[in-house]
């Protein structure tokens, strides 16, 4: 491989591992089927318990979604694509 910046065939290739906190969300047939009716009494009959578990995150549902992306860095000038 050539770097493409001073033209250099002294590269190196990288895997970097890129890992990301994401929220993860109910479907909409979900919405569609529970979601709608399950929301609007939670609130009504539990109301303080419901705040106090949106307030702290209690059953907020995360997930980590990995990716892997290939780095290219030339030795000679530093440059990565």
């Amino acid at each position: 491989m050539i770097c493409p910046k001073c033209k250099s065939e002294n590269v190196t290739i990288q895997i970097v591992n890129e890992s990301k906190l994401v929220k993860a969300h109910h479907s909409f047939i979900w919405w569609v089927l529970i979601g709608w009716w399950w929301t609007f009494i939670k609130w009504i009959f539990f109301t303080f318990p419901a705040l106090i578990f949106k307030i702290f995150g209690i059953g907020s549902r995360k997930k980590i979604v990995n990716t892997q992306k290939r780095i290219n860095v030339c030795q000679n000038c530093g440059h990565t694509w």
